[in-house]
Parts: structure tokens; sequence; C-alpha cells
């Protein structure tokens, strides 16, 4: 990681003269305002006066051949998708584009000169120069990316000096292809979009319960048997009865095409990870050699998702046989790091193992997870006597960390705390903010997904650096990761959409200084780098186009509707009750609701926003003043915290959204003060049952109602019963009251023949109404 104090101006006498002169050529200078739309923003930008205009042709001088490698993915870009031819020459007084070599820069560092005469590109490496290019392209029109329509034969690239270099080491995104199978050609793309962002790392999650995807020759049957499945889960996990389409799934990627993807990814500065899973998620190895496992029984690859008991058991064979696997593995990644997993192993198998026992009995091992430590570390020595090291995910914390392991933190971030205060090398990707197959809208037409809520934003506002962690510390998070696992990622523009933008925002805060980042300034500059993405058809997302929707109540009880649109110049339009149009109402001013209904808007513009709606249910309840007894849960605390059960707003079927409330194993219990008596008809209460997900409905409602919020008296004790609309309704009361108590009794432990059997049941809530 580079330190702050280490920017790399310490250039020669001669560089910085030439420098000065030019600067004073130019009338205007302009420093810390970003005319150029560049993503990740460069550490140092000055825009001057002036342009550079490239005509027909152009030439380029160097004297260093080892940087020169670093150039020739531009040379290919420019020569392929525009009608200027770009050549080497000889002669320095007729070249417009000069390399020099620049030994006081950081590796990846790099200085890009353009002036109305020449564009100088200064590095230390070919790495650098590589980086150089990737912002000269981004200052050219997006059409060098691959428009179809149109290939210039005239570039006109602004005046500016940029002196720029990475944050962080360790700037990676991963792709699962195990779940679902993506083509070469594809991940050769994924490596464009990685390689365009200033990203270093590809991390290849290849082996998988669902699916067996690498070559590994001594092992066929791992790609005969393990690449294939028999059906597929249709729709969510969550929904039951489950149910499959009844088609094989296959494939997996010969060695031959991961050598051309690795050379690939290479000329890109790109560096692969290969993970090949262990001692979970192994369910397709097993089905390929039974032998593998505790029970040495056949198992079937998995058509579903989830954490299977089936797991590698710690016997010799076993280690003979992933040792022979790696070392394929190795043979064919020249990285430094391999991915053995860790993560989600169940011990079950393990301690009904007479294998397992005897290996703890003659290792002095306690427990399971000290067993799953000493699994960790066998393949850890085998790995460092290759010349590699490991990267698992947090879980191979438990039971003792490996010495020269590195940490994924994916489960929060305290994991990484936890390893970095040891002194090991951490990065971070925790589901919170870097798992990019989470929802990224509350759009009604989000397809599905596994859960979760990461918007764009949210993306950019990750720092890596937790703040606990102090001085010295600090400097074993060597970066951030963003995942995309595929269960419900099924081609490959979908998983574009899923990726994009949310990549290019996880890349500035890789990349650029921590205090350059800017929320509005980012946006802008997305606006056009999207149209870099749409040369090259790529199927990115728009919600960073969406308007942001506040409501609030009015003093006469209705709802007032604010949207604040993404960018000034923003046109949206808004119904109720049905999807707007083009001749449907611009938004100018709030809008008032007075009754219930769906109030739907989209932001209309060179790129559409997505269609978003709320779902307003008035009842006497709203806006009034609520208290809880027990809060929920801070991974579910709703938009508001207990308000979010008087906002009006009723939550829709995917429970990532901000209206729900969540308790763990507790029951809800709230009072709602009207602010007056009044006639109490009944009360609904929203809320919603997925035992997919071990959410379960309540068992009861009960209420208690009160005229001065001390003597409750009980006026309904009823059965908890969903309706259509998800709301359980209670008894008919009609007594006045102004306080009024609501119990809904969480079902409590998840009983057996469920997902999750023994363990807390959840309860979601989504609005009290009383009317």
């Amino acid at each position: 990681m580079l330190k702050q104090e280490d920017k790399g101006m310490n250039s020669s006498r001669q560089y910085m003269v030439t420098l000065v002169t030019l600067l004073i050529c130019f009338t205007t200078i302009i420093s810390g305002q970003n005319t150029v739309n560049i993503i990740p923003l460069p550490a140092e930008i000055m825009n001057r006066t002036g342009s550079l205009k490239i005509e027909n042709s152009c030439y380029l001088f160097s004297n260093y051949p080892e940087l020169n490698v670093g150039f020739q993915i531009f040379q290919e870009q420019l020569q392929s998708t525009t009608n200027i031819k770009c050549t080497s020459t000889q002669d320095e007084a007729m070249a417009n584009i000069i390399i020099t070599k620049a030994d006081e820069l950081h590796p990846g560092q790099y200085q890009l000169d353009i002036t109305q005469q020449k564009i100088r590109i200064r590095a230390k490496d070919a790495q650098g120069v590589f980086y150089a290019t990737q912002t000269l392209m981004q200052i050219c029109p997006p059409s060098i990316y691959g428009s179809i329509n149109t290939k210039e034969s005239k570039l006109k690239l602004p005046c500016l000096w940029i002196n720029d270099y990475p944050r962080f080491e360790y700037r990676g995104m991963h792709l699962d292809v195990c779940r679902h199978f993506f083509s070469a050609d594809f991940i050769k793309k994924y490596i464009d979009f990685i390689a365009m962002h200033k990203m270093n790392y590809f991390h290849w999650h290849l082996t998988e319960d669902q699916g067996w995807r690498i070559e590994i020759k001594k092992y066929p049957k791992l790609t005969q048997v393990g690449s294939s499945r028999k059906e597929t889960l249709i729709g969510s996990y969550n929904d039951l009865p489950h149910k499959y389409d009844n088609k094989e799934y296959k494939g997996f990627y010969t060695q031959d095409e991961i050598k051309d993807i690795v050379e690939y990814a290479a000329k890109r500065f790109v560096t692969i990870i290969p993970e090949i899973e262990m001692p979970g998620h192994a369910l397709a190895a097993i089905a390929s050699y039974p032998e593998l496992s505790c029970q040495s029984k056949p198992v079937d690859v998995a058509t579903t998702w989830g954490v299977f008991e089936d797991v590698f058991c710690p016997k010799e064979s076993t280690f003979e046989f992933l040792e022979n696997v790696l070392t394929e593995v190795m043979d064919l990644f020249p990285g430094e790091y391999i991915h053995i997993g860790g993560d989600e192993c169940p011990k079950e198998r393990w301690k009904s193992c007479s294998n397992c026992k005897a290996l703890m009995l003659n290792q002095g091992l306690k427990t399971e997870e000290e067993l799953q430590s000493y699994f960790i570390h066998r393949i850890e020595k085998f790995i460092n006597k290759r010349g590699k090291k490991i990267i698992g995910w947090d879980e191979i914390l438990e039971g003792g960390l490996a010495p020269n392991a590195t940490v994924m933190s994916w489960r929060g971030t305290k994991g990484g705390i936890e390893a970095a205060k040891e002194h090991h090398n951490v990065v971070m990707t925790p589901g919170s903010h870097c798992y990019f197959d989470h929802y990224q809208s509350l759009s009604l037409d989000e397809p599905i997904a596994i859960g979760g809520f990461t918007s764009v934003m949210k993306v950019y506002d990750f720092e890596p650096i937790p703040s606990e962690l102090k001085g010295e510390e600090r400097k074993y998070i060597i970066g951030a990761q963003g995942n995309v696992w595929t269960e419900y990622i099924l081609n490959e523009a979908h998983v574009e959409y899923m990726a994009l933008p949310r990549m290019s925002a996880l890349s500035e805060v890789v990349w650029s200084p921590e205090s350059a980042r800017n929320k509005e300034d980012f946006k802008k500059r997305l606006s056009e780098h999207l149209l870099r993405l749409k040369s090259r058809n790529v199927n990115f997302a728009t919600h960073i186009f969406d308007p942001e929707i506040k409501t609030r109540p009015t003093e006469n009880g209705h709802l007032e509707i604010s949207l604040i649109a993404s960018k000034p110049n923003d046109v949206i339009r808004y119904a109720i009750d049905h999807e707007p149009t083009d001749s449907d109402q611009k938004y100018e001013k709030p809008v008032i609701m007075s009754s219930s209904g769906r109030f739907y808007c989209r932001s209309t513009g060179e790129v559409k926003g997505t269609l978003l709606s709320i779902n307003f249910e008035k009842s006497n309840s709203f806006g009034k003043n609520i208290t809880l007894k027990d809060q929920p849960s801070e991974k579910y605390p709703g938009s508001e915290g207990p308000n979010t059960l008087v906002d009006g707003l009723r939550g829709g079927k995917r429970f990532n959204g901000l209206n729900w409330l969540g308790f763990g194993g507790k029951d809800l219990e709230a009072v709602v003060d009207l602010g007056k008596i009044q006639q109490v008809g009944d009360v609904a209460v929203g809320s919603i049952n997925n035992v997919g997900a071990w959410i379960h409905a309540p068992k009861k409602l009960i209420i208690y109602l009160s005229k001065d919020g001390v003597d409750y008296n009980l006026a309904s004790d009823k059965k908890a019963e969903l309706d259509e609309n998800n709301l359980i309704h209670s008894n008919p009361i009609n007594t006045e009251a102004r306080f009024i108590k609501v119990i809904l009794e969480n079902q409590g432990v998840i009983p057996e023949g469920n997902p999750g059997a023994g363990n807390k049941a959840w309860l979601f809530v989504d609005e009290i109404l009383i009317r």
C-alpha cells in the first residue's frame, strides 16, 4: 500500500523544468476541479486549456521494450475501434506518444502528461504504462470501447497532467462459475471490466457443491461426473416446496482454455486466483469420488443451493487427492495465491467418523474446529512448499489461523479485524457492501436475487480499513473485493447487470485516495462512464439514475412524497395506481396522497431509470407515536426504526426492503398513541411467512386497549392468520381508546422438517393499521 507521503513526485530535475515550462505556457490551470470523467478518480489531476489533436495516425516513441508491453492493449484497441493507425518510430520528434521509464515511481504508478503537441507517459514498469493507457482510453470518446456505429478518424484530447497510483495493492473481483457456468469468452470480457477499472485480481470460484468446473487430468471423473447436475432449482430457495427444471446443467473449462484465459489476463495485468473449495462445499467432487467423504456413499451433484453435510474427510487418501489436484492447479495459475475456501463446513459427518476421531486423538485435537484448522494448516504447508500462499474465507480463523494465510473477511469486518491484529494480511469483502448478488434497488422490476440490499452508493460508501485498527495494524488490510455469487444469475447479461456499475464504485474505493471520494462528483463521472459500457453493449444496471423517495406525514394526516433527482436536469414522471408514461405528470413539487394507493415514479433521460413504487395504506395509526418493548435486530431495523410500523408504507414480499422490522427469536410488543381517545374498530398487522428464510408467521395477535396508557384491558386474543395482503386481523373491537398495545407472538423455535430447524424463528413486521 502506498503511503500518503510517497506520491512519486520526486521527478528528475530535467522533467520538472519541462513541466514548469509547460505550465507557464498555459494561461489557465485548473487544479482540484475535474473536467474529465475518469473512474477510478486519479490521485492528482491538473486540467489545462487547449487540446491535442490526433488525425489518421499516431506514432509511439520508446526506448524501453519492457514498458511497451503495457501499451500493447491500447494500441490494439485504437486500431480495432478507430481509423487511426498507431505505429512505433525511432524519431522522437515525429512521435506524438512518448513512453519514459521513471525508476523513482512506485510499481503501478504512472504520470500522464497531455500537451497540445504530445502525450507523455512516465512509469516505473509496464503495469504503470497499462494504467496510463486505461486513463487515456477514458479521455477518448466512448466509441473507442467498441461502438459498431462510428469509427473515429480524429481524436481531440484535453490537455492535462495526471499523477496516479493505487491506494491498495489488492483490488479484486470474484465470479462464481459453479452455480451457473459462463463461457471462456465471457470470462475474458469480465477480465476486461476488471482491467478498465484498474483492478488487478480476478478470484475465479471453480469448485462447489453444484459443479466442478476445472479439468484435472489425473481425476477425469471430476468433469465427467462433477461438472454436471441433473436439474436446477427454479425460483427462490425460500419458496417451498422447491421446484426444479428437470434439465441437465453442465460445463467446465479445459486446461487449454484456462491457459489461454490466464495469458489474456496477464496482458491486462490481472492476476487470477483460482478457488478450490475445501473442506466443505465439496459435493461435486464427492459425487465424482465418493471415497473422499466420511461415509464413502454415492451422492449426487447438488441441484439446489445451501450448505451440505457431506464434506471432505481428512484422511490420507483425501489429502493425496487434494495435493494432486492442487499441483495441476498451481501449474496452470502462475499467481502467488491459491484460494482454498474454508467457509461453511458442517462438522456433523466428522463427529461420527472413526477416521476423524482417530486423527483427532493422534494429533491431540479437542474440537472439530481444531480439526478444520489442522486441515487448513496441512494444505497450507503443501502450497507454501510450491512457493505459493493461501487465501481463505474468514472461517479459517476458527481453531487457529494458518501461519502464512491471507483472510477474506466476508461475514462482516470482525474476522478481518481479528486477522489484522494477528498481523495477517486481509482482503475485506463484507456481505454488507461487497456482495453484488444482493438486490441493488427496491424497484418492482428487479430480477430475483439472494436477498440483502447493496446499492451502488452503498458500495461507494465502503471504507475497507475499520476504525478499530490503529497504527501498524492498518497496513494488514491490503484491499477489498466484490463478489458475484450466481445462484440466481442464470446468464452472462445478468452477471453484467449485477456487477456493473457496482464494480465501478468499488474500483474508486480501492484505487483513489479516501479524501478524494465525492458522491456527487462520482455520479457525474459515472454518467459518461456508462456510455463507455454502452459502447461495448454491456447490460449495466441504471439504478444510479433512480430518484430518491422521501415521505412524511402532514399535519392533517396525509402522506407527502418528495422526489430527489439523481442529476439536476433529470425529468421524473409519476402516477398513482398505474405505471407512469411520457404523458403523465412531471414531478415539480411534493405530491400529497390523501387516501390509500400505490405511487409510481421513474426518471427519464438518455438513460431511463427503473420503475419505483411505494404502497401507502392510510389508517388512524399513520404518523402517530409508537414505542417498542424490544428493538428489532440490527440487521433489519427498518427505515425509521419503530416509526417504520406507522409510516403508512407496506413492505413487499422481498424482506430486503427498508419497510420491514425483523425480530430474531423475539415477540413484537408495541404501544401506539393515537393522540386522543377515539373509536377503534379493529387492528391489523402486516407480516410475512417465508420458512425457507427462517421467517415464520406469528402464532398469535393480542390487542390491549387503554385510555390513559396505564390501565390496559384485553380487547382481542386471536390465532394469527395471514390474509392475501399479508395482514393479520384482530377480532372486531369497536371500543374507544387512545393507547393500543399490540403483541405478536414469535413462532419460537423452528420446528423439525423446516429449514433451520432447532434455531430461533424470525418474525417480520411492516405496519400496524388501526381503523
